[in-house]
């Protein structure tokens, strides 16, 4: 038996749909698939079976205290550090810097409306592909 996923979406609130989906879209390469024209939510996915979308619904408060739930970023590749630098450009800032001198740890980043999540070491990094 073919083991369906559960977990369609994975939803964050926002003020502003669009403007945190093509951030989102830039940091993960997942493509707009859908958006309500009114703009009260957007859609991005991964486009591979089973693979939960990232949809942004529009919400009239701001972010106020920590996330209970965030997503950790590996990048696919390259290094956490390398990617670190590339989502400063994407308007992404740093909360916590948790990287150690032996090249361990990962950077905790918010989004352009304060959702955390983490930058984890690379599958390079990690040993779990080749370089």
């Amino acid at each position: 038996m073919a083991y369906l996923n559960p977990v369609r979406h994975i939803t964050f609130d926002a003020r502003d749909p669009h403007a945190l989906a093509r951030f989102w879209s830039r940091l993960t390469g997942y493509p707009l698939k859908d958006s309500e024209p009114d703009g009260e939510w957007a859609l991005i996915s991964p486009g591979q079976p089973g693979a939960p979308g990232l949809l942004f619904l529009r919400v009239p408060d701001s972010k106020t205290v920590k996330n209970r739930v965030h997503l950790d970023i590996q990048p696919p590749s390259g290094t956490r550090d390398a990617e670190v630098e590339r989502l400063i450009g994407l308007g992404a800032r740093v909360v916590d810097d948790r990287r150690t001198e032996d090249g361990l740890g990962w950077v905790v980043r918010s989004d352009i409306e304060g959702n955390e999540f983490c930058v984890e070491r690379s599958a390079v990094e990690r040993g779990a592909v080749p370089a």
